[in-house]
């Protein structure tokens, strides 16, 4: 999405559109505004996705506390229909248009759009045949593992790689993990997958936050992670780019107060704003980690450095002491690390005390 190599921050309105079109078509607005690199929805229908399962207690939001996960879902379902206009409306603004798919016929759906990458949901992380599928259409992935142990991030790495590499589905786990112990399996995944490290809570403590988990899995994995939000503030995903996120996903919202359950630990459109601007500045203050000198530098070093001096009359001919030579900043000359280099050597040339010493000079058995 970034030809740049710059961090990608996808914006993420998530379910916040409550099923409002106008709202959806604002929520872009206000990513495309803030200078995100994407906005990002997800795609579901609450029948395939939910059956009996509870609210998470995050999602009991003040009088849908005897709501089922599944009506809660349906009122925040995006239409298929709004898909299109809401990409259209985007790429006019500006900014990419993404969604997470949470079953395959929504995947298969997302894949007449020809979005650049697709997100796969913390949730879906054990959900084998859907990660499968996702690997097999060959498409580059951001794979989310809020909730995951790294064993289970290796094992949906595992089912990917397998997906990425052949074009029938597997007969067995077995078969899944005998792939993935050669060193091919691996090297499939680069260029194709981003980790994402995640807690899904909303909003999440700081404690619980865990960001050196993100560098575990760039370590083990040697593939690129993000990392994505779901504290109260901007701090925590600037931080995540100081230890090397090259992805940022967060919430954001047209009024934290609205009802819905992920408004509260979303970011308000200032806030959002605030938030890549800050990821900017640091990304900017990362620089390439080569050591050197910077074109800025260069007087101030001319400045800044001392370089040998005459401490005393030396004359020609005459064998260098260490009481002869001293440093101060002259602006040119021998560098100090020489001093050790010229003691024992024959002067040259006749030095006034002060003067530049601008020559090694002699050995002192000529």
């Amino acid at each position: 999405m970034n030809d740049n190599n710059n961090v990608t921050i996808i914006a993420e309105a998530g379910v916040n559109h409550n099923g409002d079109r106008d709202t959806a078509f604002a929520l872009v607005d206000v990513a495309a505004a803030s200078g995100a690199s994407a906005v990002k929805f997800q795609t579901f229908n609450a029948r395939r996705l939910a059956a009996g399962a509870p609210k998470a207690d995050y999602q009991k939001t003040s009088g849908t506390e005897n709501e089922s996960q599944q009506e809660m879902l349906a009122r925040l379902e995006l239409p298929e229909s709004w898909h299109g206009d809401l990409q259209r409306h985007a790429r006019s603004q500006g900014i990419e248009f993404l969604s997470t798919a949470f079953d395959l016929q929504s995947f298969r759906f997302l894949r007449s759009l020809d979005l650049p990458v697709y997100k796969v949901p913390s949730g879906e992380l054990t959900n084998a045949p859907l990660l499968w599928a996702f690997a097999n259409s060959q498409v580059p992935l951001i794979v989310s593992t809020g909730m995951a142990t790294l064993g289970e991030v290796e094992q949906a790495l595992a089912v990917l790689a397998h997906g990425y590499c052949h074009d029938r589905e597997p007969g067995s786990v077995a078969e899944i993990w005998q792939h993935w112990s050669q060193s091919s399996a691996l090297e499939a995944l680069r260029g194709k997958v981003t980790l994402l490290h995640c807690t899904s809570q909303y909003p999440v403590a700081l404690e619980e936050v865990n960001l050196a988990a993100m560098d575990t899995m760039a370590t083990t994995f040697r593939l690129p992670v993000g990392y994505s939000d779901h504290t109260l503030g901007v701090a925590i995903p600037v931080a995540a780019v100081a230890r090397g996120a090259r992805v940022i996903e967060k919430h954001f919202t047209l009024d934290r107060s609205m009802p819905g359950p992920d408004h509260r630990a979303s970011l308000e459109p200032d806030e959002l704003t605030d938030m890549v601007r800050q990821i900017r500045t640091v990304e900017a203050a990362l620089g390439t980690g080569l050591k050197r000198v910077q074109p800025s530098e260069w007087n101030t070093r001319q400045a800044a450095r001392q370089q040998l001096i005459a401490a005393r009359p030396i004359r020609r001919g005459q064998v260098l002491g260490h009481e002869d030579l001293a440093t101060a900043r002259a602006g040119q000359g021998l560098s100090p690390v020489r001093f050790w280099d010229l003691v024992g050597r024959v002067a040259d040339q006749d030095y006034a005390p002060g003067e530049v010493i601008t020559t090694a000079g002699g050995n002192h058995d000529v």
